[in-house]
């Protein structure tokens, strides 16, 4: 028996940035999760209810992973690109956002352009390597024995926020607010939409 799949998950929402990983981490913070975040990144123009970033995180491809001993039963926002310098030895249950590509990639180029670090990579080449990003994410998430996914999609959450409240609960087997989740859900918010 691996007693190790006894302990308490540690709750991580990841997705490609400009996802919606902040509203996720915002509306888990608003039902009752504890949520591991600094002040390192302060909220801007992009993301104006902040980032809810930890800076640790950052450093897992390095080693640095002796924190995710204290993020048990907390939830953590970590980038797909980081998903899987997640050591092995802890349970983890993953909420991954998913948004049409388009409008991730028009809302990562205009977030670029405002803080002045413009990429000239084209188009066709950013939708390539995030497609084949994605993909191998995806394999990552099915062959890891010691994590379990929720795919929610961004739009989703929009049009009817308490439904997926209401999944986020139940995958991640808590008691949550869903009526103080769903009022975090602001539409208004969404600008970089795709082509109808």
């Amino acid at each position: 028996m691996n007693l190790w799949r006894k302990e308490t998950p540690i709750y991580v929402v990841s997705g490609l940035p400009r996802s919606g990983t902040s509203l996720m981490m915002q509306m888990l913070e608003a039902g009752g999760v504890p949520v591991l975040v600094d002040a390192e990144r302060p909220a801007d123009e992009s993301n104006p209810r902040g980032y809810y970033e930890y800076a640790p995180v950052k450093r897992l491809y390095a080693g640095d992973a002796a924190w995710l001993r204290g993020a048990r039963g907390k939830a953590v926002k970590v980038v797909s690109a980081l998903l899987s310098a997640l050591p092995a030895i802890h349970t983890y249950r993953v909420i991954f956002m998913q948004r049409p590509l388009d409008e991730v990639l028009r809302s990562q180029r205009a977030m670029l352009t405002r803080l002045n670090r413009a990429t000239a990579e084209s188009d066709d080449k950013m939708l390539e390597d995030t497609e084949r990003h994605l993909w191998a994410i995806d394999q990552w998430l099915t062959t890891q024995r010691g994590v379990s996914a929720l795919h929610v999609g961004y739009h989703d959450v929009l049009a009817d926020p308490r439904a997926q409240a209401e999944a986020v609960a139940k995958f991640l087997g808590l008691q949550l607010d869903i009526d103080a989740m769903v009022k975090v859900v602001d539409p208004a918010l969404h600008r970089e939409r795709g082509e109808s």
